[in-house]
């Protein structure tokens, strides 16, 4: 990875775009009507996939990487609607799993923690994190 990739004002625009995803996914959570104790325990659950590293980096940044897309709780949101459609008493419960994964997906990547690239946890998509943002010169 070179210095100063991506560029700041990108990783920045990137970061303020998840800020705003996460605050829509916190508003929309808000209007089903359910409980803020599932949202407590389940907005770190997707942290879990992280387990992967005490195997192998390699394996931990594809089982990171896997937990951290965003097609899954869009996926999870549209099969809420699809299954649910001629009996909605699922649904809330459904989306608001998508909207808590959405939720910890765009704090995460707001707060700079992108997916992770190969062999190492603090490279990622937005730039280093931690130690390696530290002796890495600023773009």
């Amino acid at each position: 990875m070179t210095a100063g990739y991506p560029p700041r004002g990108v990783r920045v625009l990137q970061q303020v775009e998840n800020a705003a995803l996460a605050a829509l996914a916190v508003y929309l959570y808000s209007t089903l009507d359910l409980s803020w104790w599932l949202f407590a325990a389940l907005v770190l659950a997707p942290d879990l996939s992280a387990l992967g590293y005490t195997r192998s980096a390699e394996l931990g940044a594809r089982t990171y990487n896997a937990a951290h897309l965003w097609l899954w709780p869009a996926l999870l949101g549209a099969l809420g609607f699809i299954l649910f459609r001629d009996d909605p008493s699922g649904t809330p419960v459904v989306l608001g799993i998508a909207l808590i994964w959405a939720v910890h997906i765009g704090v995460d990547r707001a707060l700079g923690y992108g997916l992770k690239l190969p062999g190492s946890f603090d490279r990622t998509h937005l730039g280093p994190i931690g130690r390696a943002a530290r002796s890495t010169p600023a773009g």
